[in-house]
């Protein structure tokens, strides 16, 4: 009701179609957005939503991928299981110096995305939240441009978190992977236009 009586026409609710899950509810927003830049936050309250308009900013100038990174000067993260923490991070600068993926937070699913490439490269991701860090992999895999800005992650004050370690680290560390992988020629726009079509995968 809150959605149906905003004013402005723009805004839709939708209800995902696609199975259970993080990733689904993702992909299907993806294949609705009719934006050339698609953002994905969380509805917890843990992501600065003023940060939008800056991380759209970066994909207008040309990135296609722009990431709320706790990890970079002026990023913080408060709360949240410790080992998590460690795990994210330690994968976030890994990839950052090592693998060059352009940013130091390739974990966190506060993301812009430029949507055309999304919908080139495909998504493969089923599960859970590895949506961010599998883009971010193939944005490099593809050299494509990605950017960060600093942003203060906050823990949940309300509910329960449904991120499931032990089921969705292996599908993380394929990502992590892939990450490292050699060049690849970015897809052609003339592929798949839904990121649930498993046609083109990037």
């Amino acid at each position: 009701p809150v959605v149906n009586a905003y004013p402005d026409g723009r805004v839709r609710t939708l209800v995902q179609t696609y199975g259970r899950g993080p990733a689904n509810a993702i992909r299907y927003g993806i294949d609705a957005a009719s934006a050339n830049t698609t953002v994905v936050t969380m509805a917890d309250g843990c992501d600065d939503p003023e940060q939008i308009d800056d991380l759209v900013k970066l994909i207008e100038r040309g990135v296609v991928v722009a990431a709320a990174s706790r990890y970079m000067a002026g990023g913080q993260q408060v709360g949240g299981p410790r080992f998590k923490a460690f795990l994210s991070r330690t994968a976030g600068r890994t990839l950052y110096w090592f693998a060059g993926v352009g940013t130091r937070d390739a974990t966190n699913s506060y993301k812009a995305y430029d949507t055309e490439f999304v919908r080139r490269v495909g998504i493969e991701s089923r599960d859970g939240f590895e949506i961010g860090l599998e883009l971010a992999a193939k944005a490099r895999r593809h050299r494509q441009p990605v950017a960060e800005i600093p942003t203060i992650w906050l823990d949940r004050t309300v509910g329960q978190s449904n991120f499931h370690m032990s089921k969705w680290i292996p599908k993380y560390l394929r990502w992590y992977f892939y990450a490292y992988g050699v060049a690849k020629p970015l897809p052609s726009a003339a592929g798949p236009t839904r990121t649930s079509e498993g046609t083109q995968h990037g």
